[in-house]
């Protein structure tokens, strides 16, 4: 199974660090954010990720390189290069399909490059289970934040994720997902997850659960700042 990190945000809230720096380049404990993702999925055995880009994408490449020192292959999307700008996640993932089903694969991991989850495992058994199954998408939740207060999706008693009807969890930008799922956006167009979640979710296929491991998604320099130290 391959995995997509998206990577192609502008990051205004932490410029002006992005001014010079895409946000999942920035340092973590003296490691890009990106990295971290990297490196766990390799732990998986995941052996291709895609890296969607667009604000200095061509910083991507440079620091990271083919992927070898991990011993997987890194592709990239190039979203600036190709469409003049970030597809946002939605068309960013439905932009990589080729890439992510290159060899005829059926599910992938998407996980967001500027969040911070380093207890987070691309746990193989998991993976397994969702591509047996007819589910669109699992995605793995966190309590509201001081930043996102309203939340995202309930979690049903089923385990299913709906946008009403219960305590709305925040989505931790990871999850499991199938093509079909983004069949509601182009390629190249220009579109949030929510709009293929939905669709998911209309159809009862779209699972979730809630993550209690250590969980940010660096929005500002203070954040930032108050990680290292």
């Amino acid at each position: 199974m391959r995995a997509i990190i998206l990577a192609a945000g502008r990051g205004e809230r932490l410029r002006p660090l992005t001014d010079t720096t895409p946000k999942p380049l920035l340092k973590v404990h003296g490691k890009p954010l990106i990295e971290w993702h990297i490196e766990a999925l390799a732990r998986a055995g995941v052996r291709d990720i895609v890296v969607n880009c667009a604000w200095l994408e061509e910083q991507f490449p440079a620091q990271l390189g083919d992927g070898r020192r991990w011993g997987l292959r890194l592709h990239y999307s190039f979203e600036q290069q190709a469409y003049g700008g970030a597809l946002e996640t939605g068309g960013g993932i439905a932009t990589a399909l080729p890439q992510l089903c290159a060899e005829g694969e059926q599910a992938f991991w998407a996980v967001s490059g500027d969040i911070y989850m380093p207890g987070f495992e691309f746990r193989a058994q998991v993976a397994a289970e969702f591509l047996a199954s007819d589910r669109l998408a699992h995605l793995w939740m966190v309590p509201t934040q001081t930043l996102h207060p309203q939340g995202d999706f309930a979690i049903d008693a089923g385990g299913h994720a709906r946008a009403d009807g219960g305590p709305l969890q925040v989505f931790a930008n990871i999850g499991l997902y199938r093509p079909a799922l983004f069949e509601v956006i182009r390629s190249g167009e220009r579109a949030r997850m929510r709009k293929a979640l939905d669709h998911g979710i209309a159809q009862g296929r779209v699972t979730a659960e809630l993550y209690g491991g250590p969980w940010v998604n660096v929005g500002t320099p203070k954040q930032l700042a108050e990680l290292n130290a």
